[in-house]
């Protein structure tokens, strides 16, 4: 091989070796996905029979990535119109007053649900070391100004959907028993839970049915079946999509819409869209 042909090559090999290195840090942060399935609700009023519900999670609003992407998707998002939209925590990324400051523009943009609008809090929005209570407090108000009715361990019914809310696992304010004790299994349950492992904990007191959760980022960079580098969870089941727990409840982990740091590999960023139907 002369000279010639020998930089030929490496110049060839170079570029092909920086693809996927610009794939997932330009292309892959941005192709957001809307996914469409169906959740089977026990006890489901007929009147809610194919409505739909949203699910928006991790945002991480901050200065890691061009939150302008969170706008531009909720403007593809409202064109679904859904009747109930729920956003499962992490609004800002570290919980400063910067992220504070560029939350309150995105959420000028943020997506309602015609018949309600719910959220609860992630472990970033508590801030350093997931412990600042001002942080969270502040991400709270931001969100309730902005329709969002916040469900920190309590539950509300919406037109014959109940939804619990929990607050974040790794938060001061964890304590899912304080609106557990008066879970009512004759009504249509969803369970909002940012972080899957709390699905281990006991503290469920027999609750039957869907819990939809974020936090995971389905790992942001993966190669299905063989290898996920970054999961932030304790149990490795818990990476994205529908997992059955075998014991009546159904857990749903969105692969999050924002990304602490832009880069993802094979999985794409996620609003979720489900049809209601009964059980």
């Amino acid at each position: 091989m002369n000279r010639k042909t020998f930089l030929k090559r490496l110049f060839q090999l170079s570029v092909i070796g920086a693809f996927p290195l610009l794939y997932s840090w330009k292309i892959e942060p941005f192709w957001l996905e809307f996914v469409e399935r169906k959740l089977p609700i026990k006890n489901l009023p007929d009147e809610l029979e194919g409505k739909i519900l949203m699910q928006i999670s991790d945002l991480h609003v901050g200065n890691r990535f061009d939150w302008n992407f969170l706008i531009d998707s909720f403007r593809k998002a409202k064109s679904f119109n859904p009747d109930f939209v729920v956003y499962t925590g992490d609004f800002v990324n570290h919980g400063s007053a910067e992220d504070h400051l560029h939350l309150e523009k995105v959420m000028q943009y943020a997506v309602h649900g015609k018949l309600a609008t719910f959220g609860i809090l992630g472990n970033h929005d508590y801030g350093a070391r997931w412990e600042n209570i001002k942080s969270s407090e502040k991400t709270c108000e931001i969100l309730e100004n902005h329709g969002v009715t916040m469900l920190n361990n309590r539950q509300q019914e919406s037109h014959g959907l109940n939804f619990i809310g929990f607050e974040d696992l790794w938060s001061p304010n964890f304590n899912p028993m304080e609106v557990m004790k008066e879970y009512d299994p004759s009504l249509a349950n969803i369970v909002l839970c940012h972080n899957p492992d709390v699905c281990d904990i006991d503290v469920w007191n027999g609750y039957q049915g869907w819990i939809l959760s974020g936090h995971t980022h389905g790992g942001q960079c993966r190669i299905p079946g063989i290898i996920t580098p970054i999961l932030p969870v304790k149990n490795r089941k818990y990476v994205s999509g529908e997992i059955n727990l075998n014991d009546g409840r159904m857990l749903y982990i969105n692969r999050a819409l924002g990304h602490s740091f832009q880069v993802r590999f094979m999985v794409r960023p996620e609003i979720t869209v489900f049809t209601l139907t009964q059980a």
